[in-house]
């Protein structure tokens, strides 16, 4: 009886593998909904944000209100990703961030910190 319980849970296991969404796939999409608070979620304590008319390191909460306020008013339409991968303890991608008042180039780098991975640098810059 423990053989067809344990392959029924091993094959639970690996589709459960296919279906899952990596982190950076979840600030991408946050991303493109313009949603501050889905982005914030994966925020380090700090996190340095430069932006064009502003760049420092801001606190979690600090920079939640600057991303929020950045796509409140730019109002975003979407975020088409350029380019994503992989570097020694974590991810990031780059793209096009669409608003309505213009497109802004969109660098976002991850690391894994703990046992998660956090956003540790968000640079949006006029093209």
């Amino acid at each position: 009886m423990k053989t067809p319980l344990f392959l029924t849970l091993g094959l639970m296991m690996i589709l459960s593998s296919f279906t899952t969404q990596s982190n950076i796939d979840e600030v991408i999409s946050a991303m493109k909904d313009g949603n501050a608070s889905a982005v914030a979620k994966y925020f380090d304590n700090y996190v340095d944000i430069t932006m064009p008319d502003k760049s420092s390191n801001y606190s979690k909460g600090q920079a939640e209100l600057v991303i929020k306020d950045f796509f409140t008013t730019n109002g975003i339409k979407n975020f088409e990703v350029k380019h994503k991968g992989n570097n020694d303890n974590g991810e990031y991608c780059i793209g096009t961030l669409q608003t309505k008042n213009g497109n802004y180039r969109a660098t976002i780098y991850m690391r894994v910190k703990g046992n998660k991975q956090v956003i540790q640098d968000i640079r949006i810059q006029q093209l």
